[in-house]
Order: structure tokens, then C-alpha cells, then sequence
């Protein structure tokens, strides 16, 4: 159902299945499991992190819906689960100095034509400069790099395609990457694998970027893809970006998902409404004397 009805990503029926089958561990039969079994699974994963507790809680809640739909149970044992508060963490994020020196390193290893300093160089662009996710980025087919339209088309969470923007600095570099990486051997893909059709790994992704950024001076904990792909969306609204365009550069669904960005720019919103709200032109009232 999550993949045919949903759309849901490997990734996510990957995680579903993961946390049914740790509940099934503890209980057995997950179909047949009544509320007091369903108390007891919440005793059981009490030690976990709120986050952890209330993920495994909503794969369960939404297999019971799925049984009830399909007919299979009349009842919803679910209300007897857990259901922990849990905050949305705000993003980890880099500043732009941190970003400069990771581009000045990149771009000094890609100044010449070995192809790995520049496919690092063409990724770094795409992760910061367009806020792709590293599963859309590695697996980015050739196919969606047009030659004559500076936008990538991205197929993102639930296979739903969205068109990306790319920079002009970033369009050089791919240029150069597509003349450099040649056939690819038999991949379709922008950012082949090694001795393999198959396209760049996220974990190599990863690795790649930490290793730039401990060259560069950064902190290798500092850095992940999904930081760079926060900073791109930080530095976006701090440049004075609407929410609802950021929604759509980021490939979000809904726009709750989008306003945790907005923490980081209080002040420049207060300043905004200041200076261009219609009462910000309107002289003061004169004070009484």
C-alpha cells in the first residue's frame, strides 16, 4: 500500500518494514495483537529516544489503519501505544565562511582536468547551490541535465518529479564534468559508480564531502550532505527568498516542513515588516502635550 497507493520511498518501506518487524519480535502476531499486547510493546521500548518511540508508533498505527481498510480487523488496538512529544530538531547548519572555504578548496583541486576533484566540485554546487537531497543527487540520470535550460529535473520523495534551478557558476562546472566524464562506461547516470553501471552511493556521497571539507579546515562532523542541503535553504531565506518558493526548490510536500527554516531569521523578518509593511510609511502619532 505505502509504495502502490503512497509512493513511499525504498528508503521508507525500508524503515517500515524494520520497525513491524522489531514490534513482531516482541509480540509475535502483529495482526492479531490486542490492546494490552500493544501496552505492553510500549513498555518494552521505553529506553528508546522520544523521536525513535514515535516513529515505530506511527509504522504501527498505520499498518492497524491498513488492516481496518482491507477488512481485516474491526478494531484499532492502536490508542494503546505510546505517543511521546517529541520537538523537530532545528537543522545543523554551516555559516558562509565555512561554505567559502569549502568552495575555494574545490574549486583550487578542480583547476586542472582529473575528473574526481571536478565531479566533487560539480556535487558540492548541486548540494548547496540547488538543495538537492543526496538520494536525488547521486542519482541523477544523464538524461536530466538539459544542454540548452539551466534547470535539472529532479525526481524526488514518492517519485514526484520537481524542475531545480542551477547556477550559472555550477552550469560551467558541469560542462566540464560532462566533457571530462566521457561515456561513463555503461551508466546512465550523471555520477557513475567505479568499475560498475550502477551511480555514486550516498554513504561515498558522504565520505566524499567530509573529506573535502577536513582539507578544507572544516570539522568533518560539521558536514553532511543534509547540512549543506539546510544551508542552501538558510542562506536562501536569509537573502530574502518567499516560503512558498523555497517549498518548491526543496521538493516539500507540505509547508510545516519548510518553516523550520524560518528560526533562523527572526531578525531579519521583524526588520522586514518594518520597512515594508504599508504603516511603516505612515508618519507616528504626534505625542500628546
Amino acid at each position: 500500500m505505502l509504495a502502490a497507493e503512497r509512493g513511499a520511498a525504498a528508503n521508507t518501506l525500508a524503515a517500515y518494514a524494520r520497525d513491524l518487524a522489531g514490534a513482531a519480535e516482541v509480540l509475535g502476531d502483529l495482526a492479531g495483537a490486542d490492546r494490552a499486547a500493544l501496552a505492553r510493546l510500549g513498555e518494552a521500548w521505553a529506553g528508546l529516544a522520544p523521536a525513535s518511540l514515535a516513529r515505530k508508533c506511527s509504522a504501527l498505527r498505520q499498518f492497524y489503519g491498513f488492516l481496518i481498510d482491507e477488512g481485516w480487523r474491526k478494531d484499532d488496538p492502536s490508542p494503546a501505544l505510546p505517543r511521546p512529544r517529541t520537538r523537530r530538531p532545528l537543522p545543523r547548519l554551516v555559516g558562509h565562511g565555512e561554505v567559502d572555504a569549502l568552495f575555494a578548496r574545490a574549486e583550487a583541486e578542480a583547476a586542472g582536468d582529473e575528473p574526481a576533484p571536478l565531479r566533487n566540485l560539480v556535487l558540492l554546487e548541486l548540494l548547496y547551490g540547488s538543495g538537492l537531497r543526496a538520494s536525488e543527487l547521486v542519482s541523477l540520470p544523464l538524461s536530466a541535465v538539459p544542454r540548452d535550460a539551466p534547470f535539472v529535473t529532479v525526481t524526488g520523495k514518492g517519485g514526484v518529479q520537481r524542475m531545480v534551478p542551477v547556477s550559472a557558476r555550477a552550469l560551467r562546472a558541469l560542462g566540464r564534468w560532462l566533457a571530462l566524464r566521457g561515456a561513463g562506461g555503461e551508466s546512465r547516470y550523471l555520477f557513475p559508480s567505479s568499475g560498475r553501471s550502477g551511480h555514486l552511493t550516498r554513504v561515498r556521497l558522504f565520505q566524499l564531502l567530509r573529506e573535502l571539507g577536513l582539507r578544507a579546515g572544516i570539522a568533518p562532523e560539521r558536514l553532511s550532505p543534509h547540512v549543506l542541503r539546510h544551508a542552501f535553504a538558510t542562506h536562501l531565506l536569509e537573502g530574502g527568498a518567499d516560503l512558498r518558493v523555497l517549498q518548491t526548490l526543496l521538493g516539500h510536500a507540505d509547508i510545516a516542513t519548510t518553516q523550520i527554516y524560518t528560526h533562523v531569521d527572526a531578525a531579519r523578518l521583524v526588520e522586514l515588516v518594518n520597512q515594508r509593511h504599508p504603516l511603516a510609511v505612515r508618519p507616528p502619532l504626534a505625542p500628546r502635550g
